[in-house]
């Protein structure tokens, strides 16, 4: 019976369960208190004192009365005991204590004998009494469970890690019946846990032993319950876990797990950054937060993976105002709706604007003043900017060059470009359209007062148009997984190292930089395409096959973040680098500059001659085979080591 309302509601069912339990209590007391006399006496009613027996018999219905009541109190009748802890146990211990605390103070100031220790016994009985009628609800939930997964082919689960991440995982596990696992060991690295049980599962072994254990138990999934695991350790269990084509979930890391309990939702798949083994850059947080804090920030594509990111980060640091400026309507809706949502005192403006238009930007410069402005608007997809190529140079080029003017015009204390890899010694499209974008930064760092500079970094993790999004779906699918070419290789960054790494750069910027990140080693693509299947629970070549589809039009087999590394300089943060731009024609190049916008807008075919003019190291590798390409690859490798900003 509840008050909820202004009226009482009255559940039948629950009032009979209690009726009923108190009724069980009711004749149990009884049966205890002889019970405890029994046993005093060695099993035998007649040698029992008669005095003892009266003293039982008087204070018979005062304990059941006054148990039933400290019962209610510790809510012994309204405990769901299907999912009975160690929390409704001590309950449990505090009524059998408090009542039998009462009947002995009643019985002294009552005058009743009883030998001394009847009280014992008795709470040695009424213990295992109130224990026994409780958590049998437990014991029987638990039974019916098991059966209902022996049932149903439970999923076969090697947990790894011993510590309270993996007890609370096997924990839930074992006792929900909406989980289908079962799990007959535990790894874990730490000598002294081997030999040992969890929750009954015995911890068998290090990480060496997983390939072992998983053929001895005939495992199908591995999860890894080591919330505090490096990038490093991670990476190399993974490299474990990957020979046993198990599939393999994780824990977030134990940042994101703070005031969080555990729990079997909370696993996540590997993700590809997951295999990368490397940390993340450190950041200085104070330079950041100094460069932004109290200043309008302008940020270009802000919906886009990258723009989006940024705008995220930038929020965190309290701008006097952002505003976001983007072409597509839905991106630009959602990172608002998102930014709305956990920053709702943000001064947030959301525009839809093209960074083509002219009039359109100087109207947004004019009216909101943008002291800092990062230009992530942009087309990035390369095979299909060699099929526009005009749309390349119209979005990339003459939209960092209106930007630009605009913050050149408008006083803005500085510029950051997001440049990309693909701009050293282009062979594609949209490679060469960034590097004159690299290039329109320089011409105006010299002549304007405005700080400009450039971020140039590889492929990002979970950007739009990135491969491996690609490959999960492939996977997923059930194959095959395309990859153009058995030697391609490329360098990695998630979107949030690519974020903190631009913004800073921003915070470094005296003008006039190529910001670069040392990115570790380039990962071939192939090996990343066996590994993701390989974790997924397949077997590459058997169960989902891998199809090599040749390189796309303008794709290298490798990227480079540049090729001499003479002119790099180290900046406080150690993967960090800048190369300096050097002096250029700036007239001259602002000719050029117009010329191929307005050859772009005439939809002129020959576009990729002007861009050579401007960039002198583009090659254009249209209609030529993989082997092709990848001989001409060889050979510029091994016989051009030039850095073509250091040549201008």
């Amino acid at each position: 019976m509840s008050f909820q309302g202004g009226r009482f509601h009255y559940n039948k069912e629950a009032f009979f369960k209690s009726l009923g339990l108190m009724l069980l209590d009711a004749v149990m007391i009884i049966c205890c208190m002889a019970g405890a006399l029994w046993l005093r006496y060695d099993f035998s009613f007649t040698a029992i004192a008669p005095e003892f027996l009266q003293s039982v018999h008087t204070y018979m219905w005062i304990n059941v009365v006054c148990t039933i009541i400290v019962n209610i109190f510790c809510k012994m009748y309204k405990i769901l005991w299907r999912f009975a802890s160690i929390i409704e146990l001590r309950n449990v211990a505090i009524a059998v204590l408090a009542s039998s605390f009462i009947q002995f103070c009643g019985m002294k100031l009552m005058g009743l004998p009883v030998p001394r220790s009847y009280i014992l016994i008795y709470v040695l009985l009424f213990s295992v009494y109130m224990i026994f009628s409780r958590y049998s609800f437990r014991f029987i939930g638990i039974l019916l469970k098991r059966s209902k997964r022996s049932r149903a082919n439970p999923i076969i689960t090697m947990v790894v890690g011993a510590g309270s991440a993996g007890y609370m995982l096997v924990h839930e596990m074992k006792s929900s019946s909406h989980i289908n696992r079962k799990v007959p060991c535990i790894i874990d690295d730490n000598a002294e846990k081997w030999g040992t049980y969890l929750l009954g599962v015995p911890v068998v072994g290090g990480k060496k032993s997983i390939p072992a254990m998983v053929k001895k138990y005939d495992i199908s999934e591995i999860i890894i319950a080591i919330p505090t695991l490096t990038p490093e350790e991670q990476s190399g269990l993974l490299e474990i876990c990957q020979e046993t084509a198990c599939k393999v979930l994780l824990l977030p890391s134990i940042y994101q797990l703070v005031n969080q309990e555990v729990t079997v939702s909370m696993l996540r798949e590997v993700k590809i950054e997951d295999l990368l083994g490397r940390d993340s850059i450190q950041l200085r947080m104070d330079k950041i937060a100094e460069h932004i804090s109290g200043n309008v920030i302008m940020v270009t594509g802000g919906g886009g993976s990258i723009g989006s990111e940024l705008c995220r980060q930038i929020a965190l640091h309290n701008p006097r105002q952002l505003i976001i400026v983007d072409i597509y309507e839905n991106n630009a809706y959602n990172i608002q709706m998102e930014l709305k949502r956990n920053y709702p005192d943000l001064n947030l403006v959301t525009l839809i604007a093209s960074v083509r238009d002219r009039k359109r930007i100087d109207s947004i410069f004019a009216e909101y003043r943008p002291d800092i402005v990062y230009h992530a608007a942009a087309h990035k997809h390369v095979p299909l900017m060699e099929d526009s190529p005009n749309e390349a140079i119209k979005n990339n080029v003459l939209g960092t060059y209106i930007v630009a003017q605009a913050a050149d015009e408008y006083k803005v204390k500085r510029m950051v470009l997001i440049s990309s890899d693909k701009a050293v010694r282009p062979t594609n499209v949209m490679g060469a359209s960034k590097r004159i974008c690299e290039i329109i930064m320089q011409v105006f760092n010299q002549i304007s007062d405005t700080e400009y500079a450039a971020v140039r970094f590889g492929n990002v993790l979970g950007s739009n148009g990135s491969v491996f999004p690609l490959f999960n779906k492939q996977i997923k699918e059930g194959g095959p997984v395309t990859v153009t070419h058995p030697d391609i290789i490329r360098y990695f960054m998630t979107i949030l190292e690519a974020v903190n790494l631009v913004l800073q750069c921003g915070a470094y910027a005296h003008g006039g930089e190529i910001f670069i990140l040392d990115m570790g080693e380039p990962v071939k693509i192939l090996d990343m395409a066996k590994k993701m299947i390989r974790l997924s629970g397949h077997i590459p070549d058997k169960d989902i096959k891998i199809k090599f589809t040749g390189l796309r039009p303008g794709e290298k087999l490798y990227e480079e973040l540049l090729i001499d590394e003479k002119n790099l300089v180290r900046t406080e943060n150690e993967r960090i680098f800048v190369a300096q731009m050097g002096k250029i024609d700036a007239e001259k190049i602002r000719k050029q500059l117009l010329e191929i916008v307005n050859r772009a807008y005439e939809e002129a075919d020959d576009i990729r001659s002007y861009i050579k003019e401007i960039v002198p190291e583009y090659k254009m590798w249209q209609g030529k085979s993989s082997e092709e390409v990848y001989e001409e690859e060889e050979y510029d490798a091994n016989e051009d080591k030039v850095n073509t900003e250091s040549e201008m």
